[in-house]
């Protein structure tokens, strides 16, 4: 019995739960957004951290229709779907249903093709909630998206580098709006504290180019003078200058095409041309003054022409699969993300329970495993000890019906298996039957023994002609053979009954077991990430807290059923005491010689 009521409950709790995880109830619609850095991608030879990833959206693979007009209510969710994401809106029109828009994603694994995020809106309650200065890591001096369709550009770094010029706004760039350069025109960058950079973390630049014309030496973006860093073209061909170490590509660009430069510079420097590396040599970082220049360095005949857009400045050195990231992740064609179908909010996935099942960690599991394990356990005991204690108290209760009908002389009567069994009602015929008496009433086991003891002294006592009679010694020894039978019937109530205590006092330590753990857990990747705020802090904490439910869901049951089964068999075995003393009177009574 224990065995199949055991293999119930295990099926009933491994049932799959009807809860869809769901990061915040409030937002009715989301997407996956697919990352993929394999071959089939952009593929990438080492992982990235912090890499602000641009998500285009269109009409093709988003319900503009089910969001606010401004973007207000988007947000995106790492792959564990709990943990926000900072992002930053570059640009949002609800009515033409175009928008850009940078997250950043804390690691890209290299050669993963499953990576993700989510993209959640749809909420009337939410409120913007984008950070255009935490979206860029520390690392970015400065961050000119070219796109705000005024002049001049605005830094959207927290470092807020003023930006000053005479190049004109184009609407039409590759990322939202860019910037249009005559040969002559600029945009100087600067001055700003934490513009200064180079030296031993080095520094990078990128930007992307639309030439439209070639002629002489055309710079794109200069930063701390002639001496300093210098990214342009040499007739059509890229260079990438540091101090006076110069590195050149093999090929031209064409005009009418955008195409991503960039370069870095540590111990040595790096030219990267659509996201490719185009050659490098052996150059030390320079100190880089406070100031840079876009478009042009000031010299006549060195300005370029064309468009330019997404200029970006880092005070340290980058990799060049950052540049790749950027070049091949940035370009309408993209292959690096793949955004899925619309998943529709359920009633039980925007559950609270659902969203807490959701956040809990691994540890978190392997205790609430082992608390519905205890939970399947001490159920199944429960369960099967109150069916026996309740067919024990039945049997005993018709057996002492039975037992009160007995005359002095016939004791032995019921211990034959050929006198039949009277009724409920007195009447023969409808009873229990002794051998049911024999498997579910402790009494009549007792009174077996009992019995039995009596006739091995009779068969004796028959066998020399001696009348039916038994010694005061006699007595003590069938009262001795009662005692061992109540001590063995006791053990038989009182079985698995330490399973229960175990789950009583198991339980709820186990559960705070794993709470302390998962609150570990979550205060150590808060500080792993920098990132203290509400909406990082209590999923973690509810979760680690659902251990510590579980372990009173198995503990409170456990202890009612303890308590019940407790009493249940102090009563039987209050019931075997008084029967032995009644059955060994009634001996003494009838054979005492």
């Amino acid at each position: 019995m224990l065995r199949r009521v055991l293999t119930a409950l295990a099926v009933f709790l491994l049932l799959p739960l009807n809860a869809h995880a769901w990061w915040n109830s409030d937002f009715t619609t989301r997407k996956k957004i697919t990352l993929n850095t394999s071959a089939t991608g952009v593929e990438i030879a080492a992982d990235q951290v912090f890499v602000p990833v641009l998500v285009r959206l269109h009409t093709g693979n988003f319900g503009f229709a089910d969001a606010k007009p401004d973007g207000a209510d988007v947000r995106f969710v790492a792959n564990d779907d709990k943990t926000a994401l900072k992002y930053h809106i570059e640009s949002f029109d609800g009515i033409n249903e175009l928008a850009t828009i940078w997250v950043q994603v804390p690691k890209l694994a290299a050669k993963q093709s499953a990576d993700y995020i989510w993209v959640y809106y749809g909420s009337d309650k939410a409120t913007a909630g984008d950070d255009a200065k935490g979206t860029f890591d520390p690392a970015y001096a400065t961050v000119l998206h070219l796109s705000e369709g005024t002049a001049p550009p605005k830094d959207a770094t927290l470092n807020a580098v003023p930006v000053a010029g005479d190049a004109k706004p184009e609407k039409q760039g590759l990322i939202g709006g860019a910037y249009s350069f005559d040969g002559s025109s600029q945009l100087t960058v600067g001055p700003a504290p934490a513009f200064k950079a180079g030296g031993a973390n080095g520094a990078a630049l990128s930007a992307w180019v639309k030439p439209s014309a070639f002629g002489g030496n055309q710079v794109v973006i200069q930063w701390g003078g002639a001496q300093g860093l210098t990214l342009g073209l040499a007739n059509g061909t890229p260079y990438a200058q540091a101090g006076s170490v110069t590195v050149n590509a093999s090929a031209a660009l064409g005009t009418g095409t955008w195409h991503h430069l960039a370069l870095s510079v540590k111990d040595k420097l790096t030219l990267v041309v659509d996201g490719v590396d185009a050659g490098s040599s052996a150059a030390s970082s320079p100190e880089l003054a406070a100031t840079a220049t876009v478009g042009n360095n000031g010299v006549p005949a060195a300005g370029f022409k064309g468009v330019i857009d997404e200029v970006q400045f880092s005070s340290s050195a980058r990799a060049s699969d950052w540049f790749k990231l950027q070049a091949q992740g940035q370009d309408s064609e993209t292959r690096l993300m793949t955004i899925g179908q619309d998943e529709q909010a359920e009633a039980a996935g925007s559950s609270y329970f659902a969203i807490l099942l959701h956040s809990v960690t691994i540890d978190g599991w392997v205790v609430i495993g082992i608390l519905m394990v205890m939970m399947v356990i001490s159920w199944a005991v429960m369960f099967t000890k109150a069916q026996f204690v309740n067919r024990t108290r039945k049997g005993n209760e018709a057996f002492q019906a039975r037992f009160a009908e007995l005359r002095a002389d016939a004791l032995m009567s019921l211990d034959r298996n050929d006198v039949p069994a009277p009724g409920r009602d007195g009447k023969k015929g409808r009873g229990r039957s002794n051998a049911d008496l024999m498997k579910h009433s402790s009494l009549y086991r007792l009174y077996h023994v009992a019995m039995r003891e009596l006739k091995h002294r009779f068969d004796h006592l028959d066998a020399k002609g001696i009348p039916h009679t038994l010694s005061g010694p006699a007595i003590d020894a069938i009262r001795a053979s009662l005692d061992a039978g109540t001590v063995r019937e006791s053990q038989r109530l009182n079985s698995q009954m330490v399973l229960l205590t175990i789950a009583v006092s198991g339980g709820p330590f186990l559960g705070l077991l794993g709470t302390v753990v998962g609150v570990m857990i979550t205060f150590a990747a808060i500080a792993a990430a920098g990132d203290v705020n509400v909406n990082a802090i209590a999923p973690g904490i509810a979760a680690a807290l659902v251990a510590t439910v579980a372990g009173l869901a198995v503990a409170i049951p456990a202890l009612f059923g303890y308590n019940y089964l407790s009493i249940q068999v102090k009563n039987l075995s209050a019931d075997m005491a008084v029967f032995n003393d009644e059955l060994v009177t009634k001996l003494a009574e009838t054979y005492s010689n």
